[in-house]
């Protein structure tokens, strides 16, 4: 196997953990994207043989560690999103963006939808609304996200 450009990936993953803990005024905290996990689907699309269930699970005990929340909730969830993002990267991959962001649109909420229901299986209180803004959100940058890390991967020639 190649590892050509994996300090790259690594690097891309690191930027994203760094945004999650990156202060935001409080207006804006729950406009927050989640961006591990559009970088996973990014990697799990463009290197399936590569990157995949492990580092989905691998980047979620860092974020899980790194948020403070129970450890293995984002695990779980990030390994379910990069297992379906690598079992169907052949169909997501020729989609126009605007359909592969109806794609990440729908793993983002099954992502949190995981991440609900350990929160209601934890005793904790589940959140309102606003917490269905997140993954809209996310997916408004998902365009954005997949171009700038093609060109790093076009770039750095990352295989």
């Amino acid at each position: 196997m190649n590892s050509r450009g994996g300090w790259i990936i690594a690097l891309t993953f690191c930027v994203a953990l760094l945004l999650v803990i990156l202060p935001l005024p409080e207006w804006a905290r729950m406009l927050r994207p989640q961006w591990v996990t559009l970088a996973l689907i990014y990697w799990c699309l463009a290197l399936p043989h590569r990157i995949g269930v492990g580092t989905g699970f691998l980047v979620g005990i860092l974020l899980d560690v790194l948020t403070g929340t129970l450890l293995g909730q984002h695990s779980l969830g990030l390994s379910l999103v990069a297992f379906i993002t690598v079992e169907l990267h052949a169909r997501i991959r020729v989609f126009p963006l605007w359909q592969q962001s109806l794609a990440v649109l729908v793993l983002l909420l099954l992502e949190h939808l995981l991440a609900l229901w350990i929160m209601g299986a934890s005793g904790r209180t589940p959140p309102g609304l606003e917490y269905w803004i997140v993954p809209l959100a996310s997916t408004l940058l998902w365009p954005w996200v997949f171009v700038t890390l093609r060109n790093i991967r076009r770039r750095f020639k990352v295989t």
